[in-house]
């Protein structure tokens, strides 16, 4: 991948902000390329390879979210995405929990922000993409083990070493490093909520629990039995790591 052009998709229908993230793209040494709805956008991924899509939640037409779950059901699964919203409510605070992206930046954002968020979307996306200078046995070295996966929290990233296409979105790796905090000791969805940066009501709090089912179904070699993510009724969840004494 570093002796390739990594091609960016940006959708986005107000111009002068394409052009700013475009102009933030080729700074990084990247390829961009614009569509201004999720219809053109679908026209250009017919045509063109793509290794990354910021996409605005707000289009006119189909909605950025609509498109990235299409993304995600069609034949371009694997693209990374990166969602662009809108500041404000709750509910667009909290969309990496709900959409098919793999993370979110929220308007106005720094250029660092944008720039390291799809840095790090690209490092789990693309196993070939490098830009840190160690590898990935070191990373192991130092990792977590969860089954099939290593998860090294200090360079917050999680390798499948059964399947290294495999991935994690950034609000699962977020659950993860938050239970990882404290192993084999319960968190509560509150603190799951207070660290997400979420407001603590009751959709926000079920959102919670599916995001642990999603992580589940990732992490675990039976979801339905979980020996890693385990409930604690009216205590939240724990994390037993491979070395640690499950639990009943």
């Amino acid at each position: 991948m570093l002796n390739q052009k990594v091609r960016i998709l940006i959708v986005e229908d107000d111009p002068d902000m394409a052009e700013l993230i475009s102009d933030l793209v080729e700074a990084e040494g990247w390829m961009p390329s614009c569509a201004s709805s999720a219809e053109e956008a679908e026209q250009m991924l017919a045509r063109e390879r793509v290794h990354l899509i910021l996409v605005d939640h707000n289009l006119p037409g189909i909605s950025g979210r609509t498109f990235a779950q299409r993304l995600r059901a069609g034949s371009h699964a694997s693209i990374g995405i990166v969602m662009v919203t809108a500041a404000g409510s709750a509910t667009e605070r909290v969309l990496g929990l709900e959409t098919a992206a793999d993370d979110y930046v929220v308007k106005p954002f720094e250029p660092i922000e944008l720039t390291a968020r799809i840095k790090a979307v690209l490092r789990r996306t693309i196993p070939s993409f490098r830009v840190e200078k160690e590898s990935d046995r070191e990373h192991e070295a130092n990792a977590l083990r969860l089954g099939d996966w290593a998860v090294d929290l200090a360079a917050r990233r999680a390798i499948c070493l059964a399947d290294r296409s495999r991935t994690l979105t950034s609000a699962e790796f977020a659950l993860l490093e938050i239970l990882a905090e404290t192993p084999n000791r319960p968190v509560s969805r509150a603190h799951i909520l207070d660290r997400l940066g979420a407001e603590t009501d009751r959709f926000i709090d079920r959102n919670v629990d599916v995001l642990v089912l999603r992580l589940r179904r990732k992490i675990e070699r039976n979801p339905d039995l979980p020996q890693h993510i385990q409930t604690r009724r009216g205590k939240g969840y724990v994390l037993h790591t491979d070395d640690a004494e499950m639990q009943p």
